[in-house]
């Protein structure tokens, strides 16, 4: 009986047929459809960022004034850390700096005292600014030329002046 049941297995297995792979129905061929995916979403992208740029606006440049503000609060945290002299040169640099590209006055390259007798002669400041300023720089004349023996107070007060300076000269303390 083992050997009927064989038998027709076997007769079964052979009329079964294997099965046959996909048959590929497209007209366009796979590469094209990749590439077209990818040039397609390139170019989205490509929007996508172009409008993204488009709505930024740019930065406006600091002003001279913004931009010597916070040099000098930068300055703030090193009076206690540079010795005076160090710190009087950088508090006048950013000084000089500040008189320079807000007034366009040629001050980084004058002496202190060139600098006041040019000044006199100009009406771009008050007095109370021209005073503030000649206390300044003479001041750091001591500082860096006499080797006046300055404390942290000192440095305290240069940074005190160049800040009402340049802030609009008041003489009394805001």
């Amino acid at each position: 009986m083992t050997m009927p049941i064989l038998f027709i297995s076997t007769l079964a297995a052979e009329e079964l047929h294997d099965i046959a792979p996909p048959v590929d129905y497209s007209l366009i061929p796979p590469w094209l459809i990749f590439a077209g995916t990818f040039f397609a979403l390139a170019i989205i992208g490509l929007i996508v960022w172009l409008i993204a740029q488009r709505r930024k606006r740019p930065e406006p440049p600091q002003l001279p004034r913004a931009r010597a503000l916070e040099a000098l609060e930068r300055m703030r945290d090193q009076i206690d850390l540079l010795n005076p002299y160090q710190f009087s040169i950088r508090v006048s640099d950013i000084l000089r700096r500040y008189v320079t590209e807000q007034h366009g006055l040629p001050v980084t390259r004058q002496t202190s005292m060139e600098f006041l007798n040019a000044l006199a002669k100009t009406p771009q400041f008050s007095s109370d600014e021209k005073l503030l300023l000649e206390d300044f720089l003479n001041r750091c004349d001591l500082i860096k030329f006499a080797r006046h023996e300055a404390t942290s107070a000192d440095s305290r007060l240069l940074l005190e002046e160049a800040t009402r300076f340049v802030k609009g000269g008041q003489l009394a303390t805001v």
